[in-house]
């Protein structure tokens, strides 16, 4: 019989920031019993994938082994640790374990998806344990920007594993638990730590990470010391800074309106697993409608810039009767995500026309991150002293400088990307096997793969423009009629001033009179003489090669 074995499989989450996706086996090889830790999502571009409303780790691999998967722990309710959850429930049906906070979101999830919602489990922290075949596991308190934050402590016949999930040392978080130094320290004590997974997010951040408390005075001075309207955005689910706002909000007898499903689905659920209380008295849009200017805050959802929600939709005009007016104050309470740096600055132009004064997070002043900064992941490795850090939740550069840390201070490491399995049963990890990894797209209603060709053909009709061909032949395969082209995405004229359609279709037919009954008679011969004289007639016209549809109807006798 085979020996047993520990193994660690990213599938999302490592080697980028977002889509989380993390598996520990421990059994035979290839017969391991599996656990899942978080399932996320990450956030599409027009750029790289135009039209698409979510972005899912491959679950090929899982998928396949489905019968060996004993649950799914879920670390805290941020979308890149949850949001694909409900949306791949359905192919596992296993248990899913969460605190009380994540698991109220995450049964409105599985309500929308039409799960039943006690297949999400509500487990209380450590010391409470949830047996998963091999494992045993305990979710562990830890600060981050969204209340019940959790590290998992997962134990197993081959040693202590320690999966950070995201979290920063605050001892004043405000709306959450507090950093517990004793309790981490209790963990190693307890156990020797085999290996930490870290989150990596904020490595090349040299100093030590700020509290949320300290946004308190900074909050309410700013928002005191201002005439008209107050608008401020932060990302919907940090429940502590939405209090901070409101408090700030009601210092300045200002009436707070709450802006944005998220937000508000954010707070109700804050409130109704008791994580959250004290929030001041909020009104509604209509109501809002009614205050003075200079006495009302609204806290709106987009401060990344996305196009529907309150930001952007405040930044174009009207928003459910509210809008922004000359010497209106807009927040951004906030860092901007790599890459969603276009539409925020879009945001803010739009604001600056309407003359605005928009403020930023000036250097942190009104914003502090959710995650561990270097000083701050070298105090945890200190505390939980393991054998071996993997670093993980990064993009390859935080990866590799994090394992860098963890190497100088005499530990094993290794830079473990998606598809990367790690056998951890020895003293030192070892790299077994690349499992192929990649992407699923939610477009619309239906669930797309990477591999599939639908996102890279739409790229190329959005570069390239598209031409739809059509073609009628009669029995003897001679064309009856002329042919006809319809554009779309192209210029009507090209560069003889001709409609440029016109001019397809004249070189079209000149190909069909010419063509002999051999490639007539064949559709795919005949559908790529087509393509080819569409293509470099419209190359020579607009300067283009458009994706071309050809469509040959053929009259059948009798």
């Amino acid at each position: 019989m085979k020996a047993n074995r520990l193994i660690y499989l990213p599938l999302g989450g490592a080697g980028e920031i977002g889509m989380n996706a993390y598996v520990y086996g421990y059994g035979p090889e290839d017969k391991e019993r599996l656990i899942v830790v978080d399932l996320g999502v990450t956030f599409p571009d027009m750029d790289t994938t135009p039209g698409v409303d979510l972005i899912m780790p491959d679950i090929s691999w899982l998928e396949a082994r489905k019968d060996r998967i004993e649950a799914i722990f879920i670390t805290h309710a941020h979308e890149d640790h949850i949001g694909a959850v409900a949306h791949f429930w359905g192919r596992f049906k296993c248990p899913v374990y969460a605190r009380r906070f994540t698991a109220t979101i995450g049964r409105l999830k599985f309500d929308e998806h039409g799960h039943p919602k006690d297949a999400i489990t509500v487990v209380e922290p450590r010391p409470a344990v949830v047996k998963a075949g091999p494992f045993d596991v305990q979710f562990v308190p830890v600060s981050h920007s969204i209340p019940e934050s959790s590290a998992l402590v997962i134990d197993s016949a081959a040693g202590r594993i320690v999966h950070s999930g995201d979290f920063k040392l605050d001892l004043q978080p405000l709306v959450g638990e507090p950093w517990d130094p004793e309790a981490f320290a209790a963990i190693a004590a307890e156990r020797p730590v085999k290996a930490l997974m870290c989150d990596s997010t904020n490595v090349f951040s040299r100093h030590p990470g700020r509290s949320e408390s300290t946004l308190r005075a900074p909050l309410r001075d700013l928002i005191k010391a201002q005439r008209g309207m107050v608008v401020a955005t932060t990302f919907a689910s940090n429940v502590a800074r939405l209090k901070t706002l409101a408090e700030a909000a009601q210092d300045a007898d200002r009436t707070i309106c709450l802006l944005g499903r998220a937000m508000r689905r954010m707070v109700t659920a804050a409130e109704q697993s008791g994580v959250l209380s004290g929030f001041p008295r909020t009104v509604s849009p209509e109501e809002a409608q009614d205050v003075p200017r200079g006495n009302l805050m609204l806290i709106v959802t987009g401060s990344q810039g996305e196009r529907r929600a309150a930001s952007a939709q405040l930044s174009r005009g009207k928003y459910l009767g509210l809008e922004m007016k000359e010497g209106d104050t807009f927040l951004f309470s906030s860092k901007t995500i790599p890459g969603n740096e276009r539409g925020v600055i879009s945001i803010m132009n739009a604001f600056s026309e309407m003359g605005v004064n928009i403020v930023d997070d000036n250097d942190g002043l009104y914003h502090v991150s959710g995650h561990a900064n270097r000083p701050d992941l070298e105090t945890v490795h200190k505390v939980l002293n393991p054998a071996i850090v993997i670093p993980m939740h990064g993009e390859h550069r935080h990866l590799r400088e994090h394992a860098r840390i963890a190497l100088e201070a005499g530990r094993m490491t290794e830079v473990t990307t998606n598809g990367m399995m790690l056998d951890l049963t020895g003293d030192a990890p070892e790299v077994v096997e690349y499992i192929e990894t990649g992407r699923s797209y939610l477009d619309g209603s239906v669930m797309v793969g990477a591999r599939d060709g639908v996102i890279r053909n739409r790229i190329r009709m959005a570069l390239n423009g598209h031409v739809l061909a059509t073609l009628i032949l009669d029995e003897a395969d001679e064309p009856l009629g002329d042919a006809w082209v319809e554009i779309s995405g192209l210029s009507e004229k090209g560069r003889t001033g001709a409609p440029l359609a016109e001019t397809l279709e004249a070189e079209l037919n000149a190909l069909l009179e010419k063509t002999g009954r051999k490639v007539m008679a064949d559709d795919d011969k005949l559908d790529e003489a087509v393509r080819r004289v569409i293509r470099q007639v419209a190359m020579e016209e607009i300067g283009k090669k458009p994706e071309v549809t050809v469509v040959v109807s053929r009259l059948s006798e009798g």
